[in-house]
């Protein structure tokens, strides 16, 4: 997500409101580079020269870049500016009020494209995929780019995520159900996933507050809190997936360093085996959790992450 800090000043594209004149409102002069980048900095933006270049080269009218630097300068995140993402190296559309997905995701779904691409060496068969609390879609989107053959699922609870979703999965032929978790997925899914990527929220409720303010007074807050721990979501999540995990399947959860510990006991403790994998790049921790294999099929460890299930998060500077 863009870096950005709310101005405590208007917005000086305020006069772009409908006129109340009877005659009709001159069309607007073009805005220079410079006016938008300067607009950008005084409200807040702290790479506004480079959102500028994105909103000059978006726009296709004087009046839709007027807005959209006016929207954009009022505190909408970029992504929901210009109406699209750039995530793992595709465009996803997001829309307003959708939940913008984070750079740092990407490396949930590179630990997901390996195992998927392991279970699918194993089978012969399309991996089964779902993409819980899936946002706009974009872990789903990726991975089915990225596995090719893949039986594709998403779900969230918010209807504006699951109308984004279906824009950005089905050519895909993904299939995204609105509902709560598990509620909303076809029962004849249960025990068939491969691949279970749940990118449940986990911010603690009393530091929803000190998140950015383009997050969050414009993003639902079902995808930021993840209740007094953070951790709410995720023991739901823990506490089904084996239920619904083919033999060998995964669960991918996306947690902070801190409340790695505690994740590892809910997976644990739900019969998942649990595996922490860290990319200092990113900033990020991701949980996996393997349910055991059929009876004679041999577990193979993926040993191009680190297993961290009893370590605790080490300390950054």
């Amino acid at each position: 997500m863009s870096s950005f800090q709310m101005s405590p000043h208007p917005s000086p594209f305020s006069s772009l409101s409908p006129s109340t004149s009877a005659s009709p409102a001159p069309a607007s002069a073009p805005l220079s580079r410079s006016a938008v980048v300067a607009t950008l900095r005084a409200a807040g933006c702290v790479f506004a020269e480079d959102e500028a270049e994105l909103l000059l080269s978006t726009a296709h009218t004087a009046d839709e870049l007027a807005a959209m630097v006016e929207r954009r300068a009022f505190g909408l995140p970029l992504e929901h500016v210009v109406g699209w993402a750039e995530f793992h190296g595709r465009r996803i559309t997001v829309d307003p009020g959708v939940f913008v997905p984070r750079r740092r995701t990407e490396f949930l779904v590179d630990q997901a494209v390996g195992l998927g691409r392991r279970t699918a060496e194993r089978t012969g068969r399309p991996t089964v995929v779902v993409d819980l609390c899936c946002g706009s879609g974009a872990v789903g989107a990726v991975l089915a780019a990225a596995l090719h053959r893949v039986e594709l699922y998403a779900a969230d609870i918010e209807p504006a995520a699951v109308r984004c979703a279906r824009r950005n999965i089905t050519d895909a032929g993904g299939r995204v159900y609105e509902g709560d978790l598990f509620d909303a997925l076809p029962a004849g899914l249960r025990g068939r996933i491969d691949v279970l990527v749940a990118n449940v929220p986990y911010v603690p409720s009393e530091e929803v507050g000190l998140l950015p303010p383009e997050a969050r007074e414009f993003e639902p807050l079902v995808a930021l809190d993840g209740g007094a721990d953070g951790l709410d979501v995720l023991r739901r999540v823990t506490g089904a997936a084996r239920q619904w995990l083919a033999p060998g399947g995964h669960l991918l959860v996306e947690t902070s360093e801190r409340q790695a510990p505690q994740a590892v006991e809910a997976f644990t403790r739900n019969g998942l085996l649990p595996r922490v994998a860290e990319s200092d790049e990113l900033h990020a921790t991701v949980v996996t959790g393997t349910r055991e294999p059929e009876r004679g099929a041999p577990y193979l460890p993926d040993t191009a992450t680190t297993c961290l299930p009893t370590t605790p998060p080490r300390s950054k500077a």
